[in-house]
């Protein structure tokens, strides 16, 4: 996340002028627009109301805050959202089988009864009374748990036999398995904490159907047993980083000690994973990495997640949650069990998931969250094709995992390579990477929707225009983009009110014609930095461009006040929420990075606070509801859904033309800085693959069977896996990128 950006522009008049789809900086290229213009009534913008969230869902029906409906006369569709029933003062619907115009109607005109028949009827309302407690109990759970239960054993049973349950089978007695807001959570450990989530959501999770899909993050959000309708739907989320691909500036919770900052003064401080784990291995063992997988990140931040009305989380996974080799200093397949734990505690509280791979042999871009800071060696150098045949097969590992239907929907999008530099590679070599990529994952899950995830790239720091159609009519294919104010080499002391409008002045437009030209259109990161103030956060011992400390230019400014949050005033706190608030509009659907910073050990408190959502949530400069953020641009371009079908899976999805990514083949003729690619070090497909372990579940009931999947979704993909062929030589594979290739490769060659 060090990447030099462009200078930004601090209003409208410092644009330069750009086509529909060049962003002023190619790396602060937009995401996605789509549910249309919601009426703003705080800025000058106000026109009439179209198509949008508002007007054109359920939630049109319940919206308190819009004056045109008035009070008196506003339809409540959803008697169980309390929360909006509360805000508007609206009374909630009768109860189901009652009214209460008809029962004050028969109240005031009943005629004289004897004391016989008033006694009999008396049972008789006893009875109806007893029966609609009844009715009123039994349909919501019915439609809330039941039915969603079923459909999901369904879905399981329909794809291949994979049923989690037997049919007809109960949870233990007593066992509480769903709740909504104020309702208490038993954890795993046994402990307990009250739900808070005034959005309408509930949890769910029953121990002897652990893959039921009925839980719900918030009322407007599509419970996981419901598809998720991609360009109407807005993917609001938080990346959950630093937790299982660690980064120093991230440091860890307050609950263990900071895994950096101990061996930033040695010799041979930790700047990356990679001195991280030399470190710790030297110094009470590796394995101390499982303490903060513990306590950084737990069941309870999952819960808070979807309390604070996101919908999807993006967590970064290593390639050696998969496998180490050639004595790589790393923790070896531990961030798996996490990541296994992720995905029940998504599961259980409505959540999707956007799994990223975020670092992979070596490094993709050079920096620290890469695993090795410094040398690019993917797609880069002598060992840069070795390095992506080694990438292809962790794609396919994780891909047959997520596609199998016990998990596919909750794992919903795989990020398949995070910030690739794509000026170092070449446009048309990571093009080929990405094609071959796609062919992998769609030969794992299968193609069409429900058949595994979305396949999501970056950019790789280009123009999203030259992304457009690179695998015509490819199944369910959505552009990433990175787009930081704070790593600009021009630094701007400018107060944060500056920037009131700045996101959307840069984002907003862009993202709708690339989600109309595209499809879905995402912002995988984005924060509240305007500047790049914070411990650690270029890098350990780095310093800042802003204090003058790091880059060519002189000192802006002083970064205390930038980092000083527990003294920001009312002001600072409104303007950073408003900065949030047209970030949020104008990106659509997006990743704030992160959900969490963790302390310093020498101060205490976080250092680096823009970019901490909970912070912002639980100090008020975060909205408590980011459905506050819609409007705030007043974009007059919105998006007009719908996506096109084979964009989300539905007709022609897959159908690519022979031929039609000719211009991206596999493997490239050449790499960058390393030549042909016959002549480079290469992999042959005769190892054994490591498949993922599923998760182990107990059932408590004797008649209850768990199935968890074999983690291979296709059992047709017999490919090995890509490993040195005896007799031929290799370079280490963090090798230097001008470091020259073995001479002969292979015996005879």
């Amino acid at each position: 996340m060090s990447t030099v950006y462009d200078p930004l522009p601090l209003s409208t008049d410092d644009l330069p002028s750009t086509s529909l789809y060049n962003a002023p900086s190619p790396h602060a290229v937009p995401p996605p627009r789509f549910l249309g213009h919601r009426d703003s009534f705080t800025s000058s913008n106000n026109s009439p109301a179209t198509a949008s969230e508002y007007t054109s869902s359920v939630y049109a029906l319940n919206d308190p805050s819009n004056p045109a409906r008035g009070f008196d006369s506003t339809y409540r569709d959803e008697p169980s959202d309390t929360f909006l029933a509360s805000e508007s003062g609206v009374m909630p619907m009768s109860p189901v089988g009652q009214s209460r115009l008809l029962d004050e109607k028969r109240a005031a005109y009943a005629p004289p009864r004897t004391k016989a028949r008033r006694r009999a009827l008396l049972v008789a309302a006893l009875i109806i009374a007893l029966l609609i407690l009844i009715a009123a109990i039994v349909i919501p759970v019915y439609f809330a748990v039941i039915k969603p239960k079923s459909a999901s054993s369904n879905q399981n049973s329909t794809d291949g036999g994979s049923s989690a349950t037997t049919p007809g089978s109960t949870p233990p007695k007593n066992a509480v398995i769903t709740g909504g807001d104020g309702s208490t959570v038993t954890m795993e450990d046994g402990t307990t904490f009250t739900y808070n989530n005034k959005f309408g959501g509930y949890w769910y999770w029953d121990e002897n159907d652990p893959f039921n899909n009925g839980a719900r993050a918030q009322s407007w959000t599509s419970a996981l047993n419901e598809t998720f309708n991609y360009g109407v739907e807005r993917m609001r989320g938080v990346n959950i980083g630093g937790w299982l691909n660690t980064e120093p500036f991230m440091y860890v919770s307050a609950l263990t000690p900071a895994l950096f900052e101990p061996y930033a003064a040695t010799n041979n401080p930790a700047i990356d994973e990679w001195t991280l784990s030399l470190n710790l291995a030297q110094n009470g063992g590796i394995q101390q990495l499982e303490n903060h997988y513990k306590t950084f990140i737990t069941e309870q931040d999952f819960a808070q997640i979807a309390g604070a009305g996101l919908n999807y989380v993006r967590i970064s996974l290593p390639y050696w949650a998969i496998e180490v080799r050639d004595g790589e200093p790393f923790y070896p397949k531990v961030a798996w069990t996490y990541f296994l734990k992720a995905i029940k505690w998504a599961r259980k509280y409505g959540l999707r998931i956007n799994l990223d791979l975020h670092a992979v042999p070596g490094s993709q871009n050079g920096w620290n969250h890469s695993g090795r800071f410094g040398v690019i060696g993917f797609l880069n150098g002598p060992m840069g094709y070795a390095n992506a045949q080694r990438t292809l097969d962790y794609i396919r590992i994780i891909a047959e995992f997520v596609s199998q239907p016990q998990y596919r929907d909750v794992v919903t999008m795989f990020g398949i390579l995070n910030e690739p530099a794509g000026q170092t590679m070449g446009h048309g070599v990571l093009g080929s990477f990405y094609v071959e990529a796609y062919n992998i994952i769609r030969k794992a899950s299968g193609v069409g929707a429900g058949m595994g995830p979305y396949i999501s790239v970056h950019d790789g720091f280009e123009s999203r225009v030259n992304w457009i159609n690179f695998i015509p009519n490819g199944d369910r294919i959505a552009i990433d983009s990175h787009p930081y104010v704070a790593f600009s080499d021009i630094q701007s002391n400018a107060p944060i009110a500056t920037f009131a409008q700045t996101p959307c002045n840069i984002w907003g437009q862009q993202v709708n014609a690339s989600m109309g030209a595209f499809g879905v259109t995402i912002a995988g990161e984005f924060s509240n930095a305007v500047n790049d103030c914070g411990l650690y956060l270029n890098g350990v011992n780095i310093g800042t461009r802003f204090e003058g400390t790091y880059g060519a230019n002189g000192p802006v400014g002083d970064c205390a006040p930038w980092m000083d949050w527990e003294n920001w005033n009312a002001d600072m706190k409104a303007n950073i929420k408003n900065f949030a608030m047209v970030s949020m509009d104008g990106l659509q659907n997006y990743f704030f990075w992160t959900w969490k910073i963790g302390n310093s050990s020498a101060t205490g408190k976080v250092q680096a606070p823009a970019w901490s959502y909970k912070l912002g949530l639980d100090n008020g400069w975060m909205p408590q509801d980011p459905r506050e953020a819609d409007g705030t641009c007043g974009n007059p371009y919105p998006w007009q859904p719908p996506l096109q079908s084979w964009q989300t899976g539905g007709v022609g999805a897959g159908n690519v033309p022979p031929g039609s990514t000719d211009k991206y083949p596999w493997p490239p003729a050449n790499i960058a800085n390393g030549g042909p690619v016959n002549q480079l070090p290469a992999y042959v497909p005769n190892g054994a693959v490591p498949t993922l372990p599923p998760p182990t579940f107990t059932a408590t009931s004797p008649t209850q069977t768990i199935n968890a999947g074999t983690g291979w979704n296709n059992p047709q993909d017999q490919a090995g896996l890509y490993v040195p062929k005896a007799g031929c030589t290799y370079l280490d594979p963090w090798v230097a990128a001008n470091a020259a290739p073995p001479v002969p490769l292979c015996p005879g060659a």
